[in-house]
């Protein structure tokens, strides 16, 4: 493997750096976009055994917010539950917006490397190829071992580059995917909570929490 390495030349560096990257991309956003941390199934039946006893005070609503991104979501909707409806959607959106960009986080890099992989091996193959044209203009093509042995080098950053780039660009979109999916289940879960609020079921407290 080493050997291969080498004999593709110094485009070999860049292509491994863009793979070393895309593998740390895809561990940390397979661990981020969990959908346990992003969207807890317990998560909407605790505001509401909240909002039954009249416990949601600013304490509780600091605990959503800091606990996932649909605790963010909701906590921007509780916060402006005095307010009208268009307000409270409003609050919803604008919160909703950052939680989808650090859902993307890291997507857009990926998606590059995806892009740019292919792109450096084909740098690669053209200046193999260019080198091995020049040797033939002053060796002349008698030995044709030679002939196969460069162009074989000069196809390994085109393959290294491929072998980056396919697994980049389907964890890109996988992971796109999959935060779409998540984008719907919170705006539908907003929308329920912003309906319960407006019916009255999430009851601003009469009484406050000193800190310790």
């Amino acid at each position: 493997m080493l050997e291969i390495i080498i004999a593709g030349g110094w485009l070999m560096a860049p292509i491994l750096l863009c793979s070393t990257l895309a593998v740390a991309i895809i561990i940390e956003r397979f661990w981020t976009l969990r959908k346990s941390r992003v969207i807890p199934r317990e998560l909407s039946s605790k505001v509401e055994d909240w909002a039954a006893r009249h416990e949601l005070d600013q304490r509780h609503i600091t605990q959503l917010r800091t606990g996932s991104p649909l605790g963010r979501i909701y906590a921007a909707a509780l916060e402006n539950r005095r307010r009208s409806r268009e307000v409270i959607k409003e609050a919803v959106e604008d919160c909703g917006r950052h939680v989808v960009h650090e859902l993307e986080r890291f997507l857009n890099t990926l998606g590059t490397i995806a892009g740019i992989s292919p792109l450096l091996g084909l740098l690669g193959t053209v200046i193999g190829m260019i080198e091995v044209f020049s040797t033939i203009m002053i060796a002349g093509v008698g030995d044709a071992n030679v002939l196969a042995g460069g162009i074989s080098k000069a196809l390994i950053t085109t393959a290294a580059g491929l072998t980056v780039a396919i697994p980049s660009y389907f964890f890109y979109r996988f992971f796109r995917g999959v935060v779409a999916e998540y984008v719907i289940s919170m705006e539908e879960k907003a929308i329920t909570l912003i309906d319960c609020i407006e019916r009255g079921h999430a009851e601003p407290v009469e009484h406050t929490y000193t800190a310790e």
